[in-house]
């Protein structure tokens, strides 16, 4: 699903690369969990795998694809088809209903709306499965809570069976009790959708639930010269 090899990547100005990553790989149908310190590249490195920002160096291979050597409009396009994301603050669209924002996907995607079916449907099963209550669906996702914001943003995520999911701190702003009956909900949705996950988390205590548990100092040499 993802391989990265000999990825480089500085922010403009910085003497130093803040990722240097030799390789990495997530196989298909795999839960990850990726831990580290606040500010130690994790979100840099979810924007360089979603096609938001481009490595200074090396390849990042996603579903046989190499993004790097795609167009701006391209990777968009790819991300859009292929990766779900959940946010660290979850980017609902403030205005529009909890339903609405869940089938954002399929109308940026076409694929994805073909592969939900009945998009409608699809959404509102998401949302039951992730126990947000119908009678919520049509509030303005302004008006949910944090942790009603929160399934909304996984099943937005999961619509259309994106071959890949991102989440990115997704449990920071909740209890630990919280944390995981939602963590527990996006691992049973993620394994029926088939995709594979990318759990990116500073807290070390949620690695239980996962496949594997990767910590970022452990990959990226940038990290381990800083130490140094």
């Amino acid at each position: 699903m993802i391989a990265l090899t000999d990825l480089v990547f500085r922010w403009p100005g910085q003497a130093t690369p803040c990722l240097d990553i030799p390789d990495f790989a997530l196989a298909d149908g795999e839960l990850v969990f990726l831990h580290g310190p606040s500010g130690g590249g994790k979100s840099t490195l979810l924007g360089l795998l979603g096609g938001v920002a481009v490595p200074e160096q090396g390849a990042i291979v996603l579903l046989g694809q190499d993004i790097t050597r795609l167009s701006a409009r391209a990777r968009d396009r790819f991300r859009a088809n292929h990766i779900g994301f959940v946010f660290q603050q979850f980017n609902l669209l403030p205005w529009l209903s909890a339903l609405d924002n869940v089938l954002l996907p399929c109308t940026f995607s076409a694929r994805r709306k073909q592969r939900a079916g009945d998009a409608h449907a699809a959404a509102a099963r998401l949302l039951t499965h992730l126990d947000l209550a119908p009678s919520l669906w049509q509030k303005p996702a302004a008006e949910l809570s944090v942790g009603q914001q929160q399934r909304v943003a996984a099943a937005r995520a999961l619509i259309g069976k994106p071959e890949i999911l991102i989440a990115d701190e997704p449990t920071s702003a909740l209890d630990a009790p919280r944390q995981q009956i939602f963590v527990d909900l996006l691992l049973r949705e993620t394994v029926e959708s088939g995709a594979a996950l990318l759990f990116v988390s500073h807290d070390a205590r949620l690695a239980v639930h996962f496949d594997r548990s990767i910590a970022l100092t452990d990959i990226n040499r940038a990290m381990q010269e800083s130490v140094v």
